[in-house]
């Protein structure tokens, strides 16, 4: 059992991007055909918000909800990821939340956060140490 690498994370999060950029396509779809065709932003200020608030939900729900169920996402599975926390647990809804808005603060000054990884003596990026969380990879029994 070792800490994830950078290059692993970042494996693991182009593949959930995939499936998040899937939902967000399927929410666009249903919008526009709610509008008859027209763009969401012909609905109105607040339908525009309406649609951002919806977009970012399906975000949040689809990380934190695979993070406290299972401790992994689709990707993370693809690539012998586990969420745990600091104690070897599975995160609780709430450490998946906290994980979730502190790998947010973790992108925000040019991905800073998850580059912190590289000199980190346990490589975990700063999302990890504030949500008490790790990714572990769990490589095959034959790697």
């Amino acid at each position: 059992m070792q800490n994830a690498t950078l290059i692993r994370r970042i494996a693991a999060m182009l593949y959930d991007s995939l499936l998040v950029f899937a939902c967000l396509v399927m929410l666009a779809i249903i919008s526009t055909a709610y509008l008859d065709g027209e763009s969401v932003y012909a609905g109105g200020p607040a339908y525009v918000l309406a649609y951002n608030i919806i977009r970012f939900l399906i975000i949040f729900l689809f990380f934190v909800l695979y993070w406290s169920r299972g401790g992994r996402t689709l990707g993370m599975q693809s690539w012998r990821l586990q969420l745990e926390t600091v104690d070897g647990e599975k995160a609780s809804l709430g450490a998946a939340t906290i994980r979730f808005f502190a790998a947010l603060l973790s992108w925000a000054p040019a991905g800073l956060g998850f580059l912190w990884s590289l000199w980190d003596k346990d490589r975990l990026a700063w999302h990890d140490r504030i949500s008490k969380t790790h990714l572990v990879y769990y490589p095959k029994k034959d790697d």
